[in-house]
């Protein structure tokens, strides 16, 4: 997620009229945070994280405020308050002052690109306001559509009818919840998350979906993005150098969404393709220096640019370079491998050889000529490799590359160094 809160979520919303809360960002007056705590009666103070940053609640970082005394003290606490969510470290610049809405149901909702289904994919439950990962699974509707048709309201009412949701949220849902698809769909999203969608009742009893949590990733190649006209600092939260050189780098053809996972990691695994991204990334865990998807067929010039930086920032304290991905429909491997490959030439070149063990798993187009082309880059540096095609499963590549990397920790990175005339590195 890129984007979180509902400072802009609130916006973005009201591009296809979606009922939010108020909100006041970290420069509402005194006199504004009193009206709002007069007309709703309770707020909640937010801290403001750039990226999303999840399980904000569960560490005690969102305040509670019935008058304006409490409202200012939990700002003071909150406003630079700092955050840990796993790999994640985050830290606050301001807080928003967001309306309390009263309401007996919370429902959760989301649309994201499903690997599984290939397709657009709905999830929703009305047993909202908790981690989805808590809920059992006889509460939560999965639903794929077609993104040609968009998202129908007799989708979300089977879905709702299905999971036993309350009749008399229903009919609101339906004639809501359509509006967020276009909303993804038109302005470059590639995941959207409301939780909790807050069901606030009407004079009439009639309940109204109102939006009380927003989280959104954009395909930042989209130039649909640029409609929502927001600002460029929020896709740059706590950016490193790396990041920030890897960014400048983006065109037309070819993703180069990269995020520094730990700085001190020992596997460098330029990856290709968002479903490879996600596994590789959850299976390396601490050991992974970046997630990245440079997949979309970058052309040799971008490939070979991108690479040198990763090699810049990182191939010193690597063990294992792994390249990885699926098979590709239409990313030309020659051209990708050879970029990766020249770059590797340069770097060794410029900066002398560094023990290291090469792992690479892809399929698509060219792959055998790619293949060819890397090794015999890799043998004329004297680095150890080891090649996997199509036909190897992802989760077993990426286990292979972990156990490389614990041989190269127990004294593989010496033997490495040995035979390139080096003196023993560190491990």
């Amino acid at each position: 997620m890129q984007l979180n809160g509902m400072l802009y979520g609130s916006r973005l919303l009201g591009h296809v009229d979606f009922p939010a809360s108020e909100v006041h960002g970290p420069d509402a007056g005194e006199d504004a945070i009193q009206d709002l705590i007069a007309r709703h009666g309770l707020i909640f103070v937010k801290p403001v994280f750039r990226g999303g940053v999840g399980k904000k609640g569960k560490a005690g970082l969102i305040g509670k405020a019935r008058d304006l005394k409490t409202a200012l003290a939990e700002k003071e606490r909150l406003y630079f308050a700092e955050h840990r969510h796993g790999n994640a470290f985050a830290k606050a610049n301001g807080v928003t002052f967001e309306a309390g809405i009263p309401a007996e149901h919370e429902v959760y909702f989301a649309i994201t690109d499903d690997t599984h289904f290939r397709a657009p994919t709905m999830t929703l439950t009305h047993r909202g306001g908790v981690e989805i990962e808590d809920l059992d699974k006889s509460d939560i509707a999965t639903v794929p559509f077609e993104a040609l048709t968009g998202l129908k309201a007799f989708v979300v009412a089977n879905a709702l009818t299905d999971i036993g949701a309350p009749r008399e949220i229903i009919s609101p849902l339906v004639q809501h919840l359509p509006k967020l698809w276009e909303l993804m769909h038109h302005y470059g999203m590639t995941t959207l998350e409301l939780n909790p969608i807050r069901m606030r009742p009407g004079r009439d009893g009639r309940l109204t979906p109102v939006a009380c949590d927003f989280k959104c990733g954009f395909d930042r190649d989209d130039p649909r993005v640029g409609r929502l006209g927001l600002p460029d600092q929020l896709f740059a939260a706590d950016i490193s150098a790396f990041e920030q050189e890897v960014n400048q780098l983006r065109t037309h053809q070819g993703q180069s969404d990269v995020f520094v996972i730990n700085e001190s990691g020992t596997i460098l695994a330029p990856t290709f393709g968002g479903g490879a991204n996600s596994l590789v990334t959850e299976v390396l865990g601490e050991a992974a220096i970046i997630s990245s998807d440079f997949g979309g067929n970058p052309p040799y010039e971008k490939m070979k640019a991108v690479a040198s930086i990763c090699y810049r920032h990182f191939l010193a304290q690597t063990n294992v370079l792994f390249i990885i991905g699926g098979k590709s429909n239409n990313t030309d491997i020659l051209e990708t491998f050879r970029g990766m490959g020249d770059a590797l030439r340069e770097y060794f070149a410029a900066h002398g050889p560094t023990p290291l063990y090469v792992v690479v798993g892809r399929g698509g187009p060219n792959l055998v000529r790619g293949m060819g082309n890397l090794a015999e880059t890799l043998e004329s540096l004297g680095l150890p490799y080891r090649f996997f095609g199509f036909d190897s499963a992802i989760s077993e590549v990426v286990n292979y590359a972990k156990r490389v990397d614990t041989w190269m920790r127990a004294g593989g990175r010496d033997e490495i160094a040995a035979t390139l005339g080096l003196k023993a590195a560190a491990a």
